[in-house]
């Protein structure tokens, strides 16, 4: 009896340590958060993702109990930061606000360290929509299909401007481009701000516009909407029609931020971000921030979140493959 009370020890001793281990990983889970957790923001401060984020954050520092410390890692289109994310521990310390730039463009155009169907936890869907295209007030394009039927008539007179190579304003002319037959030259600029300055200066004809940085000269009426990108009209310019309501049906481009941690999330861990999060979507005055931004609201389950970059990472893909994108 006493061989066999040996043997049995030896087989139950690592069981009761392991289950002593879960138990304890599953208490300090259930106590979580238990200290501040970190934001890694890819752009720089002051930036749209920037802007989103905070109020999102000091809202929901209220819910759980910890307060957000932000952390600016700019850099190669924010894909900088998501590969930190990829490597971080999944403890719920380490969350991430990302686009869908570094999401579903960054991979079809270069080789990442990342994979962003693999390495990230989907955890809140905050806002997102298309771009506007705008002339003028005394562009010669009164509406959408006048710019197209110009455009055809003597492409050497028109070229498309955007806030750079690769970003969703690029892709969506070069969308427009293979699905009208067009050849408008792409002049990219390094940032929003001073694309809407240079058509504003007559330099481009036309430009892809994120809306938050069309949106004080839109307003201004220094800057004429013709059309939006996305499949939906926006909040912000209800009265402007979508390319698709336009005659171009399906056409989407549009942009979307979320909330990503590090695969492999406890559930533990979900079940305190994800009703907080969600929470805080509702507020009233988040949904205003947003809007005012150029955002539309957006809200989606984790696993409609995973589904999405799916379906975009393809959607994009094709596009830069037929229109031959390359990086810069």
């Amino acid at each position: 009896m006493k061989t066999i009370s040996n043997g049995l020890k030896k087989i139950i001793a690592p069981a009761l340590a392991v289950l002593g281990l879960s138990a304890l990983s599953t208490s300090v889970l259930a106590q979580y958060p238990n200290k501040p957790i970190k934001m890694i923001i890819g752009y720089s401060a002051g930036g749209a993702a920037d802007k989103l984020i905070r109020p999102i954050a000091e809202r929901t520092a209220k819910i759980i109990g910890q307060p957000f410390i932000m952390e600016y890692r700019p850099g190669a289109g924010a894909s900088i930061a998501l590969d930190l994310i990829a490597k971080a521990d999944p403890d719920g310390y380490t969350l991430h606000i990302t686009d869908s730039g570094p999401m579903v463009i960054l991979p079809n155009l270069r080789k990442l360290a990342y994979d962003p169907l693999k390495d990230f936890t989907n955890i809140a869907m905050i806002a997102g929509g298309g771009t506007v295209i705008v002339v003028r007030p005394d562009s010669p394009a009164k509406d959408i299909k006048t710019l197209i039927a110009l455009a055809k008539k003597d492409p050497s007179k028109w070229s498309y401007g955007t806030s750079g190579i690769g970003g969703v304003g690029h892709l969506a002319g070069e969308q427009l481009n293979k699905r009208e037959n067009l050849n408008i030259t792409h002049v990219p600029y390094k940032g929003g701000n001073p694309a809407v300055v240079e058509v504003l200066g007559g330099h481009v004809p036309f430009l892809f516009s994120s809306l938050g940085s069309a949106a004080t000269q839109l307003e201004a009426g220094t800057l004429k909407p013709l059309a939006v990108t996305s499949l939906k009209r926006s909040v912000m310019l209800p009265n402007v029609p979508t390319l698709d309501e336009s005659g171009y049906k399906g056409f989407d481009a549009a942009i979307w931020f979320s909330i990503v941690g590090p695969k492999g999330l406890p559930a533990e861990v979900m079940a305190k971000l994800v009703p907080a999060f969600n929470e805080v979507m509702k507020d009233p005055a988040v949904i205003k921030g947003i809007n005012v931004d150029g955002y539309d609201m957006m809200p989606m389950t984790p696993g409609q979140m995973d589904d999405l970059v799916k379906k975009d990472l393809a959607h994009w893909g094709k596009i830069i493959k037929d229109a031959n994108v390359r990086d810069e």
